[in-house]
């Protein structure tokens, strides 16, 4: 690392930015910890997408560093770190990654996935793999609030909470399966970045908002959680109690096994080791 750089990351994130990161976070309530303060560092710009479009900002070098879906960190093409230790997991029920489904969830075998799900679609087929030892057929919903034909509906964010689909018998939270399968708890997006960015500086950053933000994260939740359509005390239990978000040795434990599992079923088909910095 330059010396420049090593100078600049023991000055910690409350220092002016010596230069300018540019970081893509997710627009829903789950990241408002992870970006609190963020807003006031001068050495920080933080752009908002939903998580299938975060790598692509990456890899066309429009951001230094993306809250990016845990599975695109195999794909051969790139070469991806993970730069922090902040993430957005889980150790049981998320209350926001769900399948509904009109029928009992051993007799689905299509699912219709929120065109803005990544980790989440891959997640949804090794559980059906290991607990009704079958392959979903995946077809990608063109609007996630038209799902009348649908007979089972993967979707996650925000609108599980606010915009709910009605005529669904069953709901299946996709965070307490995988806890329920493996006893571990699992991981949807770290903040990677591409292997020859220079981050110190920056992880010291994102782990200082993170830090601020779980011990601001009722506060968020009252203030943030009515703007984004939740009611005010789901949304202190949601970042308070069901999301993780400090990447643990039991949470890396879990990333690890889910992407392990799935390539031993060949649903990820990319055999790449993650890379920390």
């Amino acid at each position: 690392m330059a010396q420049d750089e090593k100078q600049r990351g023991a000055h910690g994130p409350g220092r002016a930015a010596d230069r300018l990161f540019r970081v893509g976070a997710v627009a829903y309530l789950n990241s408002r910890p992870l970006v609190c303060g963020l807003a006031d560092d001068a050495g920080v710009r933080v752009r908002y997408d939903v998580p299938a479009r975060l790598p692509a900002l990456l890899d066309d070098g429009c951001v230094d560093a993306a809250l990016t879906p845990v599975i695109d960190l195999l794909d051969p093409k790139r070469a991806w770190k993970v730069v922090s230790d902040a993430c957005i997991g889980c150790d049981g029920e998320t209350m926001t990654v769900r399948v509904f489904s009109r029928i009992p969830p051993d007799r689905v075998r299509r699912l219709w996935v929120d065109p803005a799900s990544h980790t989440s679609v891959v997640l949804a087929r090794l559980i059906w793999h290991e607990c009704h030892d079958c392959r979903l057929h995946v077809e990608t919903l063109a609007d996630t609030a038209d799902v009348d034909g649908c007979e089972a509906v993967l979707l996650i964010g925000d609108k599980v909470i606010t915009a709910a689909p009605y005529g669904f018998t069953y709901q299946m939270d996709l965070g307490a399966a995988w806890k329920s399968v493996t006893g571990l708890p699992f991981v949807f997006a770290v903040w990677a970045a591409q292997e020859s960015t220079p981050t110190e500086s920056l992880a010291a950053r994102l782990s200082t908002a993170r830090d601020r933000g779980v011990a601001n994260a009722a506060v968020i939740a009252r203030e943030d959680g009515p703007r984004h359509g939740w009611p005010a005390a789901v949304a202190e239990t949601y970042l308070t109690r069901n999301l993780s978000f400090t990447l643990s040795p039991r949470h890396r434990a879990g990333m690890e096994r889910f992407l392990a599992v799935g390539q031993a079923h060949g649903i990820l088909p990319f055999d790449r080791k993650l890379v920390f910095a």
